[in-house]
């Protein structure tokens, strides 16, 4: 059959034939055959779609900041003239050092404490990044926290029942402060702040100590990592001397059993701006609350009590909470005003009263030095000006977002491949795309924050990390196992500015390895898979998140 088909053919196409057919068999060129078989082509790699961003900021990204000490304290590169002398001034004013009220030679520095946590905005925010996780020393098994803690306590009495709905009733589901304390447990003073303060000089409400619990994470492959989790233990507090939890008769009112405290870690303050300027509706659209998807995220919005809408006479002061550690500040302003007011003890247009104003502790303070710190200055106004506090805010605002480096690295590239296959993504959203108009924090939009496409690793929103980080404190919508998801940008230059940093809330974590191994709850089945890679890909992990 096979030689009728071929003489069936023409001439020409037999001819045809019979000669690519020879050129086949003598290699076109005389050559021998080669038949050795061509090697597999590799699979077509798929990358995440930000693998090779760099300009995390969009336009207000520094490139100049890879190997910096300094590497977060850079003005947004697309600010105009005007801006960047505001943002200047707010510079100064952020790492101005106050002092006791009064100072004659020196009254813009004056209103310091008289209870305060510490006496500027740079030692709680290290070179605008994290502060430094106190160390034990050798020879000791606890430490008191002193003038270089930058993490503090929140405090606040235990609900009745948990709150779902915030109203004018329940105070919008704000934490309740605790009676002749507050809201915040300050461990340090001025002199004579105590009434026993010549046992207790400089001593604040109460003294707070430190120690570690360790335990040990053991891999799949057998490779092991030490953890450490923080046990904060509070004693001496101003309103029964000398004693603690553990005294026959308790009498003071921070001891008390529903008394629950949240230690806080200070944050990094660059690119506040830009998250804040985040479209409302683009962080809701995240929300799955009741996990419809049934992927195990449910991410949640925290609804939280605005201070400038309710200085504006709004009838509903509530807004989405977008910073702290458990969302439950609404903006940048409201965020650095309260921080200014509540760790420092200066008062300022937002926040014009004393924190512990009222408190016997602040009473007995001013009838017995006679001194003149009620919150105001001679002329009556706070003691930061509208300018001072309009510039350290601004600041806060329009610092740059570092670029990543190394995104060409091999093993940064498969890092990428991971946190996705992992589904860190799920939580840790990579980008948004900020609005072109409307307002921040009550003021205009900055120019140089708008309309940027930006990769902060994070979808702004809570989640259920687990009991292993839980402080067990309610916080407005927020319980005590949630968590506003961590933005990831500049991560990687988190010890690089300050080697002493920790990571997580209260600075447990001393690596980026541990702080992934604390995660748990909805992050529980990305540690579990985490757990389980070879020592290569966790490496090829971390590797990725330190190229952010």
């Amino acid at each position: 059959m096979k030689k009728q088909k071929i003489n069936n053919k023409s001439p020409l196409i037999t001819l045809a034939l019979i000669l690519t057919t020879s050129l086949a068999a003598c290699g076109g060129s005389g050559d021998p055959i080669d038949d050795t078989p061509s090697p597999p082509k590799p699979p077509v790699v798929s990358y995440p779609s930000y693998t090779d961003v760099t300009a995390s900021g969009g336009a207000t990204t520094t490139f100049d900041a890879g190997n910096s000490g300094h590497g977060f304290s850079t003005p947004a590169p697309n600010l105009g003239a005007a801006e960047l002398a505001q943002h200047l001034e707010g510079d100064a004013n952020f790492e101005m050092s106050f002092t006791t009220a009064p100072n004659a030679a020196h009254p813009e520095l004056d209103g310091l404490g008289p209870v305060f946590n510490n006496a500027d905005c740079n030692s709680c925010h290290q070179r605008d990044g994290r502060n430094s996780t106190p160390s034990l020393g050798a020879d000791k098994t606890r430490v008191k926290l002193g003038t270089d803690a930058g993490i503090f306590l929140r405090i606040s009495k235990a609900p009745n029942q948990a709150c779902t709905q915030g109203s004018a009733e329940n105070n919008y589901c704000a934490p309740i402060p605790v009676p002749d304390f507050g809201g915040q447990l300050f461990h340090r003073g001025v002199l004579k702040a105590r009434a026993d303060w010549q046992d207790h000089n400089f001593g604040g409400q109460a003294d707070v100590y430190l120690s570690y619990e360790r335990t040990t994470v053991t891999y799949a492959d057998g490779g092991q990592v030490s953890l450490k989790k923080p046990i904060f233990e509070v004693e001496n507090p101003y309103d029964a001397p000398r004693e603690t939890k553990q005294s026959s008769n308790v009498t003071s009112n921070l001891l008390q059993d529903d008394v629950l405290m949240g230690w806080r870690n200070g944050m990094p303050v660059f690119g506040l701006g830009l998250l804040e300027a985040i479209p409302e509706a683009a962080i809701l659209a995240l929300v799955d609350e009741q996990d419809s998807n049934k992927d195990g995220i449910s991410g949640k919005a925290n609804w939280v009590f605005d201070a400038i809408k309710a200085n504006a006479g709004d009838p509903n002061p509530v807004s989405l909470g977008r910073f702290g550690w458990k969302a439950n500040t609404p903006s940048v302003r409201v965020q650095s005003l309260g921080a200014l007011r509540g760790d420092i003890g200066i008062t300022n247009p937002l926040f014009p009263e004393e924190s512990i104003a009222g408190t016997s502790l602040h009473d007995s303070y001013l009838t017995r030095t006679g001194f003149v710190d009620t919150g105001v200055d001679v002329d009556g106004a706070p003691e930061a000006s509208a300018k001072f506090s309009d510039d350290v805010v601004f600041y806060a605002e329009t610092l740059a977002v570092p670029a990543r480096r190394n995104v060409s690295n091999s093993e940064v590239r498969e890092g990428a491949k991971l946190f996705t296959e992992l589904n860190c993504s799920a939580c840790h959203t990579p980008s948004f795309v900020t609005k072109t108009s409307g307002d921040i924090g009550g003021q205009p939009m900055i120019a140089a924050l708008k309309g940027q496409t930006i990769y902060p690793f994070s979808d702004m929103l809570l989640h259920d990390m687990g009991d292993g980080l839980s402080d067990g404190r309610p916080d407005f919508l927020a319980n005590g196992n949630e968590w506003r998801t961590r933005p990831l940008w500049g991560i990687g230059l988190t010890q690089t500015v300050n080697p002493q940093a920790g990571f997580l809330h209260d600075g447990r974590a001393a690596t980026l390895e541990e702080a992934i191994l604390w995660h748990g709850g909805e992050a529980l089945a990305s540690q579990q898979a985490f757990m389980g890679l070879d020592k290569a890909k966790r490496s090829q992990l971390v590797a990725f998140l330190m190229s952010l």
